[in-house]
């Protein structure tokens, strides 16, 4: 890095693209932490920590690191079951684990997760997210559940239509979020300064200027907010569902954290990434955030696209942004206090939408309408259940239907002098195709003579041997005309 800083203009343009990433990644910091039930603060110290520590790491030199919206449902809901003091403990024990895969060199593995998985796992955390959000742009309350909120939206709908606070607070947080689906029409000039800043400023402005009745973030203070995990909090993770969401935690940030390594890869043409030493850098980073009792962290794709477009050549650039970060949250924390909630519900609204892969689902469910019915189920799974169980079906799915597509099985039936007939079976027979195989054959005559030639075979599992030897008896026994299985 320090090579690459001499070059001409290098510095000035790492100082100028840090700063573009602060303004972005600040609103969403605190949008993320409020989201998750949490401090604004702890959002704050999480995006702090993907700086200046995780910054100074080998792995990806171009992607930044903080709270991500991927996470905010599990988190809240770590929240809700756990208490705030359990979350620090999960996010350290998380981190500890993604130091032991990274130092496993599972760092590579991680890409071998079905994008199918990864996108439903996004598609129903963005889903979920947009549904309890749509409750805070109208400053109320949202329920548990997914399917609690999806029953409560009538009831929001008419507090919103009878006016009053929840009316005011909800055309402010619309606004916020028109403004952000239209900045990308902005000129360029415009759309030089991050549009999440334009909207929650201007939101920000309007509250203040109207002296509109709305809800707004509550700020404790940088230092009142870290609460380090105590021992009977580290006692919880004996707790199965505790381990549950440890691995849940684990499974997504690392996950999402590679996702986003390999996308910004495509985006410049500096080092590659190094995946088991970028996964270890983001548990270093989740260790250090759980010990402050802060918001776990992966590499967010917004703010490592936005470094990227910035012109940020060396890993200086997301350095400073923890460091920008940090003089805000110690310097500023008044203005986090006037920032309206219903601003902030409106930016992760948008980020949430951005997470459903509206513009894939067609032509993937044309192209491998397969991998569509599994990007769908994960997606209903997480929305009326929870995250867990969402992934863990994906997954199996997705086993499923790869045994299900190499285990492809070929039949040829060839009639040779004296009636004899010769059954050539080629592919991996295994249990899945056991039944087409069985039918097969006992289609065939019982009064001729059977040659069973298996030397084709790729594969053949136990459930098939077992199978063919019991049939071969069964048909020797029934007539006359005997079976020869012919292996390799």
């Amino acid at each position: 890095m320090v090579s690459r800083l001499r070059e001409p203009g290098v510095l000035r343009r790492d100082v100028l693209a840090s700063f573009v990433v602060f303004l972005v990644a600040l609103p969403l910091c605190v949008g993320v932490a409020v989201a998750s039930g949490v401090p604004a603060e702890l959002g704050l110290i999480t995006g702090i920590v993907g700086g200046l520590v995780v910054g100074l790491l080998p792995g990806s030199s171009l992607q930044v690191s903080g709270p991500a919206a991927g996470l905010t449902v599990l988190v809240l809901e770590a929240v809700q079951e756990f208490g705030l003091g359990a979350l620090g403990a999960i996010v350290l024990a998380s981190g500890l684990l993604q130091l032991l895969l990274g130092a496993l060199k599972f760092g590579r593995w991680f890409r071998a997760i079905s994008v199918a998985v990864v996108q439903g796992m996004l598609a129903g955390i963005g889903l979920v997210l947009v549904l309890g959000q749509v409750y805070a742009l109208a400053d109320e309350a949202q329920p548990s559940g997914g399917l609690g909120k999806i029953a409560g939206l009538p009831g929001l709908f008419v507090e919103v239509v009878l006016g009053g606070a929840a009316l005011t607070a909800f055309l402010l947080g619309a606004a916020t979020l028109a403004l952000l689906f239209l900045w990308p029409m902005m000129p360029a000039r415009a759309r030089a300064v991050p549009g999440p800043l334009v909207a929650v400023g201007l939101a920000t402005a309007a509250a203040v200027l109207l002296d509109l009745d709305v809800a707004r973030v509550e700020v404790r203070g940088l230092l009142e907010a870290v609460q380090p995990p105590g021992a009977g909090d580290f006692g919880a993770l004996a707790d199965v569902a505790v381990i549950g969401t440890v691995l849940a935690f684990t499974l997504i940030a690392s996950a999402e954290s590679l996702f986003s390594a390999a996308a910004v890869d495509r985006m410049h043409d500096g080092p590659r990434t190094e995946y088991d030493k970028e996964l270890m850098a983001q548990g270093v980073g989740n260790t250090v955030c759980g010990a402050l009792g802060a918001l776990p962290m992966t590499a967010v794709i917004v703010r490592s696209a936005t470094n990227v477009q910035a012109g940020a050549k060396t890993s200086l650039s997301r350095v400073l942004h923890g460091g920008w970060l940090l003089l805000f949250a110690a310097l500023l924390p008044f203005v986090i206090g006037v920032i309206p909630l219903a601003a902030l519900a409106g930016v992760l609204v948008h980020a949430g939408t951005k997470l459903v892969p509206f513009k894939e689902i067609v032509p993937l469910w044309r192209t491998h309408r397969g991998d569509a019915v599994i990007l769908g189920v994960t997606t209903v799974t997480i929305v009326v259940g929870n995250l867990f169980e969402g992934v863990l079906l994906g997954l199996l799915l997705s086993v499923c239907k790869s045994a299900w597509e190499t285990s492809h099985i070929h039949l040829d039936v060839r009639e040779l002098t004296g009636g004899r007939l010769v059954v050539t079976i080629t592919g991996n027979a295994t249990f899945l195709r056991l039944p087409r195989i069985l039918d097969q054959l006992e289609s065939l005559p019982q009064d001729r003579p059977i040659e069973l030639d298996l030397t084709g075979l790729r594969h053949l599992d136990h459930a098939c041997q077992v199978a063919l030897e019991t049939w071969s008896l069964r048909h020797n026994d029934a007539g006359t005309s005997p079976v020869r299985l012919v292996r390799q």
